[in-house]
């Protein structure tokens, strides 16, 4: 008995010691190496940071997907109310259009890869997109999370075009040209720049999230469109305009709000990243410097039209001021300061006001100033971009973008896009005819297009 509690006293004493030897032997045996430990930590790092870059694209694209409800409501609460119905419909069907378009051609041709002619000016892949595999890392992010944040900007553009040409186009041929403009001009636009083809190549051309690449060319499309047309029937006379006020300014408001809104998506997202410290501080700075040209935008309007109208503030001129200072500070909403950001959009705020009156000077009708505030203030916030970038006046071996480079990206865009709208306006005009008759104009694009009135019960204006 006693031999036995000895035994079992150096058991439990070894025991520990034995557990301690083995453990050091295994550890030696299966101890990985420094490379196996950095591969095994980057491994743990790189699928957060995935998730984190598809999540920015996803909440992103949802965000700015909402800033259709806001052209939605802008364009009807700024229509007259006999066509107000027309112009909400064709905001819902230009977005399923813009969808499919950018699925069939539109995102491969975005992005060609090598696919191109012409030193990288025509893009060549006309495959079908399609996602890749469940189980495959796509680069960085969920390769349908980009899909989808790229697809909603592009119907962003066609709202542009939407608003401008209202009251008077038909709806077959205005889905038509979006059609075109969806699936094959905007997307070889955007290659040049982001997909990495002539202008980001040849001109260091720099455009963060579209002022150019995506207001701008919605702008010249549309800025086409009302020229080829031409102007509602009695809005102008001789040297007079007769002015035609939107039926719901409230809604207009709503509309406004919602773009201020959609906009942090639009800019905030297209940061493409949001694993690391740097990214997502960077996204929170973008929010900051979009929110700040927006105030800008919003007072410089309104206070340039209290100036020129003699203490009035013209409430459209302010809804437009904030998207102007939006569509400004686009192009660059990462690198300036606040106080630049807020003048970016000011600047962006007073060149509405002063577009609008030189448009109908032209007799150019734009029904809700989407050529002032897209097209115009796309150009400025392209411009000014190399101003946080060191002002450099050519391309120059840092790669930072110039004036001179910002400046040929703006003409190409505006050659390309007005020639391109215009063989397809033309091709529309003398087939199907693009514009409504004058009888169905004067009886509003809600009876003689869609059937129904968006305000039945009410007066008709």
């Amino acid at each position: 008995m006693g031999r036995l509690t000895g035994l079992l006293i150096r058991g439990a004493t070894l025991a520990p010691l034995s557990l301690l030897a083995a453990g050091v032997a295994f550890a030696q045996e299966a101890a990985p190496s420094l490379e196996e430990r950095l591969a095994a930590l980057e491994a743990a790092t790189a699928v957060p940071a995935y998730v984190d870059n598809s999540y920015l694209f996803l909440i992103g694209g949802l965000v700015v997907m909402f800033m259709a409800a806001g052209f939605c409501m802008l364009e009807a609460g700024l229509v007259r109310s006999k066509n107000a119905a027309m112009q909400s419909m064709k905001n819902v069907l230009l977005f399923a259009v813009a969808g499919l378009m950018f699925w069939l051609t539109g995102y491969n041709l975005a992005y060609p890869g090598d696919s191109t002619l012409l030193s990288g000016l025509l893009p060549t892949n006309l495959s079908i997109w399609s996602p890749g595999s469940l189980e495959e890392d796509n680069g960085g992010y969920a390769s349908g999370s980009d899909w989808f944040f790229q697809m909603v900007f592009v119907a962003t553009a066609a709202s542009i075009v939407s608003g401008t040409v209202a009251e008077r186009v038909k709806l077959i041929p205005f889905l038509l040209f979006t059609v075109v403009l969806t699936g094959v001009i905007y997307p070889v636009v955007v290659s040049w720049e982001w997909g990495g083809g002539y202008l980001d190549a040849q001109w260091a051309f720099s455009d963060f999230a579209g002022s150019t690449l995506v207001h701008s060319v919605g702008g010249w499309a549309a800025l086409t469109g009302a020229l080829i047309i031409g102007p509602r029937t009695g809005k102008y006379f001789g040297k007079g305009v007769n002015p035609m006020p939107g039926s719901n300014i409230p809604l207009a408001a709503l509309g406004t709000l919602i773009l201020w809104l959609g906009w942090f998506g639009f800019n905030g997202a297209s940061q493409l990243a949001a694993g690391t410290i740097t990214d997502i501080n960077s996204v929170s700075i973008i929010f900051v410097n979009t929110n700040m040209a927006a105030v800008g935008g919003c007072l410089a309007a309104a206070v340039t039209t209290a100036v020129l109208y003699k203490g009035k503030i013209d409430a459209t001129m302010v809804f437009n001021g904030v998207i102007a200072g939006l569509v400004s500070i686009t192009a660059e909403p990462l690198t300036p300061t606040i106080g630049q950001a807020v003048l970016i959009g000011a600047v962006g705020g007073v060149f509405v006001v002063i577009t609008v009156p030189l448009l109908d000077k032209l007799k150019i009708d734009d029904v809700v100033g989407a050529i002032p505030a897209h097209l115009v203030c796309g150009i400025w916030g392209t411009m000014i971009v190399p101003l946080s970038h060191g002002g450099a006046i050519t391309p120059n071996e840092a790669g930072d973008p110039s004036y001179l480079g910002q400046l040929v990206g703006v003409g190409l865009t505006a050659v390309f896009v007005m020639i391109a709208s215009t063989i397809v306006w033309f091709a529309l005009k003398f087939t199907l005819g693009v514009r409504a008759s004058q009888e169905e104009e004067m009886m509003g694009m809600d009876r003689a297009e869609v059937g129904l009135e968006a305000y039945p019960e009410f007066t008709r204006t």
